[in-house]
């Protein structure tokens, strides 16, 4: 379950990144992470730390709290508005 929520996660990170019309590289340099890490977080290939996702948030301008509660519905297989 927790894996579906990191992913869930991470899926909402891409769509916000893509919205704002950021490359991976503008997030990486802006994050203080390497451009690698982003990619393999949003791909899939590496589970991010807290750390990392903070940081990507951050940089999105998104509430990674508010993120998470609106995941969990989704993982637990409710419907989510």
């Amino acid at each position: 379950m927790r894996k579906a929520l990191i992913t869930e996660v991470i899926r909402q990170l891409r769509i916000e990144r893509e919205k704002q019309k950021l490359s991976m590289s503008a997030v990486a340099q802006r994050s203080g992470l390497s451009q690698s890490m982003i990619s393999l977080v949003e791909n899939n290939h590496r589970s991010p730390t807290l750390d990392t996702l903070l940081r990507i948030a951050e940089v999105l301008e998104v509430d990674l709290g508010q993120m998470i509660s609106k995941s969990k519905p989704m993982e637990l297989g409710q419907i989510h508005e």
